[in-house]
C-alpha cells in the first residue's frame, strides 16, 4: 500500500487532468479538515445558550438544558462551607441519659430465695452440657405476655419493671405462705432488647443491651469496630422510622462526644462503605477512576485528581476543569475553574466534592485537531488511490 505523499508524488508525474484531480481533492480535505476542527469528536463543556421551552405545546426533548456554570472561587468556597455549616442535622435529639434496665419478654430472671432448697428445684439443672448457643440458660423465662410463673406466687406481670421492684414484689407475696422469705433476683440473660448493626464493621449482626446502657461506641466495639472501607462521616441511626444521619468526624472536630448517644431497644446501626460515595473522574486525566472518599469522609478536588493520575499532560487543558453536581436530579449545576495556573490548585484543595460528582477535564485544541486527522486521513488516501486508479 502507497502512502499519501508516495500517491502524491506519482500522481503528480501525470498528465495535468490528473493533477488537477489531486489538487482538487487536497483543497476539499484542507476545507474539511478546519472546517471539521469546530465539530471535533469528544466531549467537550461549554455554556448553554438561554434558549426558553416553548409553552403551549410539547417540550422539545432536542432543546438543551439551561445548567447554570460557576466559576470556582474562594467567595464560592466560602459560601458553599457556610451552607454546609447550617444544614448540618441536629443530633441533640439522640441524646439521653441513661436509664436503668427494665425486664422485657424473653429475659431469663435467677430467682433464689434462701433457706428454701426446695424452691431452687424450680430452676431446673444448674449445669448444662451440649446446650446450643440459643438456649435459655437455667432460670425463669418472661413470658410473652410479660408474665411470670414463680412457685407459691402463682402468675404476675413483672414487664417493664426493674430488679429491685421484681424483687420487693415476690418478697411481699412470699411472705403470705414463708416468714419473712429472703431473696435475689438478677437477670441470667438479656434477650428482650436488641440493636441491629450492619455495614463495614467486622462483625455485623444483632448485639443484645444489657443493664450497661449502649452508646454509639459501645455498639460499634461489640461490632469489632469500623472496617478500612468504612466511611465514619455518614453513619445511620434509624429509630422509630427516622434516619438520623451521624458524622463521628465532624463531632470530633466540634469537641462533642458520641458516647452521649445512647440506642434503644429495635436501633438499626448502619456503616456505609466508602466506595458507595465516591466521584467519577473522567475525560483528559492519566487514569480515569472512581475517586473514593477519605476515611474522615472528606474528599476534596485535588484529592480526586490525585487519584486519578493528574491531569493529562499532552491532552488536557487545564483551564477547562470542571465538576459536574446533581446529575440525578432535575436541578444539575456545573462547577468551572482554570486550572491552567498552579495557584488554582489552592481553590481545588479547598472545594469540597460530594457523593456521585463527575470530575471532567477537556482537552486541548491541538487534541482535537490531530484526532479529526485521524478520522480524515484514511478517506483522504482512499480517495486519492480511486482517482489515480480511474485515470
Amino acid at each position: 500500500m502507497m502512502t499519501f505523499q508516495q500517491i502524491g508524488c506519482v500522481a503528480w508525474r501525470r498528465p495535468p487532468n490528473i493533477r488537477r484531480v489531486v489538487r482538487r481533492i487536497a483543497m476539499l480535505s484542507m476545507c474539511a479538515a478546519l472546517c471539521a476542527c469546530g465539530v471535533a469528536p469528544g466531549m467537550r463543556m461549554r455554556q448553554p445558550a438561554n434558549i426558553p421551552l416553548e409553552s403551549g405545546g410539547p417540550q422539545q426533548e432536542d432543546k438543551q438544558l439551561n445548567v447554570p456554570i460557576t466559576d470556582i472561587n474562594l467567595g464560592l468556597i466560602a459560601r458553599m462551607r457556610e451552607a454546609e455549616r447550617a444544614s448540618q442535622q441536629d443530633w441533640s435529639a439522640l441524646v439521653a441519659p441513661p436509664a436503668a434496665y427494665s425486664v422485657g419478654p424473653g429475659d431469663v430472671l435467677q430467682i433464689t430465695v434462701w433457706d428454701h432448697p426446695e424452691l431452687a428445684a424450680a430452676l431446673g439443672p444448674q449445669t448444662q452440657t451440649g446446650t446450643r448457643a440459643a438456649d435459655a440458660p437455667a432460670g425463669f423465662v418472661v413470658d410473652q405476655d410479660g408474665t411470670l410463673q414463680f412457685p407459691y406466687v402463682g402468675r404476675i406481670q413483672v414487664a417493664g419493671m426493674q430488679t429491685e421492684k421484681i424483687q420487693a414484689l415476690l418478697e411481699k407475696t412470699l411472705g403470705k405462705s414463708f416468714q419473712a422469705p429472703q431473696l435475689t433476683v438478677r437477670v441470667a440473660s438479656f434477650r428482650a432488647k436488641q440493636v441491629f448493626i450492619e455495614g463495614e464493621v467486622h462483625a455485623p449482626g444483632t448485639q443484645p443491651i444489657n443493664d450497661i446502657p449502649m452508646t454509639l461506641y459501645d455498639a460499634i466495639s461489640r461490632a469489632g469496630g469500623l472496617a478500612a472501607t468504612a466511611d465514619q462521616s455518614r453513619i445511620a441511626l434509624v429509630r422509630n422510622g427516622v434516619q438520623h444521619e451521624i458524622n463521628l468526624t465532624d463531632m470530633a472536630a466540634r469537641r462533642q462526644s458520641p458516647s452521649r448517644i445512647v440506642l434503644q431497644n429495635g436501633d438499626l446501626l448502619r456503616v456505609p462503605a466508602r466506595d458507595e460515595n465516591g466521584v467519577f473522574v473522567m475525560g483528559e486525566v492519566n487514569k480515569p477512576v472512581t475517586a473514593l472518599p477519605m476515611r474522615s469522609g472528606k474528599l476534596t478536588l485535588s484529592d480526586a485528581l490525585s487519584q486519578a493520575g493528574s491531569l493529562s499532560s499532552s491532552s488536557a487543558d487545564a483551564a477547562q476543569l470542571y465538576v459536574i453536581r446533581g446529575s440525578e436530579s432535575a436541578a444539575p449545576h456545573v462547577f468551572h475553574l482554570d486550572a491552567s495556573s498552579p495557584v488554582a490548585m489552592v481553590l481545588a484543595n479547598q472545594f469540597d466534592l460530594q457523593p456521585k460528582d463527575v470530575v471532567y477535564v477537556d482537552g486541548n485544541g491541538l487534541v482535537r485537531f490531530s484526532r479529526v486527522l485521524n478520522l480524515l486521513l484514511p478517506a483522504i488516501n482512499a480517495g486519492l488511490t480511486a482517482a489515480i486508479v480511474t485515470k
